[in-house]
């Protein structure tokens, strides 16, 4: 087993906190798997850890490409591998942590079949997405990877996307790609932990509260402010979840509150899916955790599913 920690799991699990006690007691660095917090000024609607709660950690895969800039996984594992390399050569352990299941998996196998975006075929899809609305994209994905679009809604534009564009640049579907992947040899052996909670409803409350601390903090200046620096309203950043529902209520499109009762559900639809692909990974020890139980009774539990957690690397 490689010196190397996977935390997985749905938004809102608790996964950030974990990673950084572990990194703390286990003199680690923690590499964020995050598709959204790669992007630099976009801190308040990515969740993306702040300075007090880093803890003096050194955490990487943040704030690494501009708003505007396009990120594949491709590219991730071309940004993250070398990072990866860098803290095990210096004898460190390397917790990865996010919900980009895709991301965290290809860095770890460190190999990514499906190619990079093209940018011109990806303006023409967002052109036609904007005419024609994710239900037409959807309808299209349909006719050439039933499975991948089995597993989209209409509202997951960026997604819809990302799996069309594979198609039509290599005539293989996204699910080819990721079977190819998956087939791979891995690269790293680590030790795999997933954080659920064992009452949905318990998840679903803390993804709505999360939201809405989301709104406190000043996420709506956040868009603002991006916008006024020039970042395009079609930009593939500002199609995320939290970023594409507030816009609309800047552009006027729907209220602040409409806004935020749909980035609950798509967050809840997000979650769905996170814990659809991480269940695949038959190495994931789960931990479903309860309601009640404090951080402490969580640490106790991970560590024990943790082998070298008191040993010597």
């Amino acid at each position: 087993m490689d010196r190397m920690i996977c935390i997985a799991g749905p938004t809102a699990s608790g996964k950030t906190d974990l990673a950084v006690a572990l990194a703390v007691a286990l003199d680690g660095e923690v590499v964020s798997c995050d598709s959204m917090q790669v992007y630099r000024r976009m801190d308040i609607g990515t969740a993306k850890p702040t300075p007090e709660e880093r803890r003096g950690v050194p955490h990487h895969m943040l704030d690494v490409v501009e708003p505007d800039e396009g990120m594949s996984v491709g590219k991730f594992v071309d940004l993250a591998a070398p990072v990866v390399q860098d803290i095990l050569a210096r004898g460190k352990v390397a917790i990865l942590a996010g919900g980009t299941g895709l991301y965290m998996d290809a860095l770890v196998r460190g190999h990514d079949f499906a190619p990079t975006a093209d940018r011109e075929l990806r303006r023409e899809l967002q052109a036609w997405a904007r005419q024609a609305g994710g239900e037409a994209l959807l309808e299209e994905l349909r006719k050439v990877d039933p499975e991948t679009a089995a597993r989209l809604h209409p509202a997951d534009e960026k997604r819809l996307i990302r799996a069309l564009e594979v198609y039509r640049l290599t005539g293989k579907t996204i699910t080819q790609h990721n079977l190819e992947t998956q087939a791979a040899p891995a690269k790293y052996r680590p030790c795999w932990l997933g954080l659920d909670f064992a009452d949905r409803g318990e998840l679903y409350r803390r993804i709505d509260l999360r939201v809405d601390r989301m709104m406190q903090r000043g996420l709506l200046e956040e868009i603002r402010g991006l916008l006024a620096e020039g970042v395009p309203a079609d930009a593939t950043a500002l199609q995320a979840i939290g970023y594409k529902e507030f816009l609309a209520a800047l552009e006027g499109r729907c209220t602040v509150q409409e806004a935020a009762e749909m980035v609950k559900k798509a967050s809840r639809h997000y979650a769905k899916r996170q814990l659809t692909w991480f269940r695949r990974n038959q190495a994931i020890s789960w931990i479903h955790r309860r309601a009640s139980e404090d951080f402490s009774q969580l640490w106790e539990r991970a560590v024990a599913e943790i082998p070298f957690f008191d040993t010597a690397w």
